[in-house]
């Protein structure tokens, strides 16, 4: 299939490759959206970007393809706090599926049992500034107040430059905390960068959980190796690799679909199970980043 655009980025492909990977039974896809339908769930006006529509059924199609038998759905800035495409995508799956929303210090006490009943475990602040408004940082505090009684954790979202600014809000929260992208490293710095060494130090001192998707997003020479056809996204997967040496039980995987706001290329998502082969050593790892560690997390709250 064509890719085509929406408002300049790439739309995601349907037409998919068979998966060369064959997933562990019961694993969990931890990073993914829904947005819209446009028509059903509007995006947010004060949005920085408008993807093309990527349903609960194409969700669905696409994890009956690749062989995920459970997933974990984000909300996405695009969508704002409104959460409802993502809360009847969760009605839709049932218990095979869980939420991490986006909200303010306002949400009642009511509002989150009832999300926490449809499968919300968490929520995400956004602090890409190129893709959201500026934050106040007491939001932070407020809304971590609020849910931890409940188990929830926060989702975590910046860039490299920023975490020196935010370290010390993140630090105190009394959360669990969860990073997307590991922090979207420079990787043209290489993987024994200071700024990397810093992330690290980071998840040490925080205990955090670490998601080390969007190779797609990190690279900078593209998907593929020049000297290698099996090789894909080479100059990120030694930063996976280095999260699994050091927090493997607290590493996460995801596919990001649909891929939002992509410019260079869209991956196929088949084609992408190949780089978990990259970064795990054994069939154990896999399991251990794919069906263990969100069954922790996600479901049985039994938290490392």
């Amino acid at each position: 299939m064509t890719e085509v655009t929406t408002d300049s980025w790439l739309e995601w492909k349907r037409d998919l490759a068979d998966p060369q990977v064959m997933l562990p039974e019961s694993s969990v896809d931890a990073h993914c959206h829904v947005f819209g339908p446009g028509a059903e769930f509007p995006f947010a006006p004060s949005r920085k970007y408008t993807p093309g529509d990527a349903s609960k059924a194409d969700l669905e199609k696409l994890h009956q393809h690749l062989g995920f038998d459970r997933r974990v759905i984000v909300q996405a800035s695009c969508h704002g706090r409104d959460n409802s495409a993502l809360l009847d995508a969760l009605d839709h799956f049932g218990n095979s599926a869980r939420g991490v929303v986006a909200l303010g210090p306002d949400v009642s006490h009511e509002e989150l049992m009832a999300m926490h009943e449809r499968g919300v475990r968490g929520v995400r602040f956004n602090f890409v500034k190129r893709l959201v408004q500026s934050q106040p940082i007491g939001e932070l505090q407020e809304v971590a107040e609020k849910i931890r009684d409940l188990g929830w954790h926060i989702v975590l979202y910046f860039e490299p430059q920023d975490l020196p600014e935010l370290e010390s809000s993140f630090s105190v929260l009394g959360v669990p905390l969860v990073i997307d992208h590991m922090g979207r490293p420079d990787v043209g710095k290489g993987v024994d960068s200071q700024e990397f060494a810093e992330f690290l130090r980071f998840i040490e001192r925080t205990q955090a959980w670490v998601k080390i998707s969007c190779p797609e997003r990190l690279t900078k020479v593209g998907p593929f190796a020049v000297d290698d056809a099996e090789a894909i996204y080479e100059d990120v997967a030694p930063f996976a690799r280095r999260v699994l040496d050091e927090f493997g039980n607290r590493a996460l995987w995801g596919t990001d679909w649909p891929h939002p706001n992509l410019k260079s290329h869209m991956p196929d998502d088949a084609v992408m199970l190949n780089y978990l082969s990259q970064i795990t050593e054994s069939d154990r790892d896999l399991t251990q980043l794919l069906v263990d560690n969100p069954d922790a997390l996600y479901w049985t709250g039994e938290i490392q």
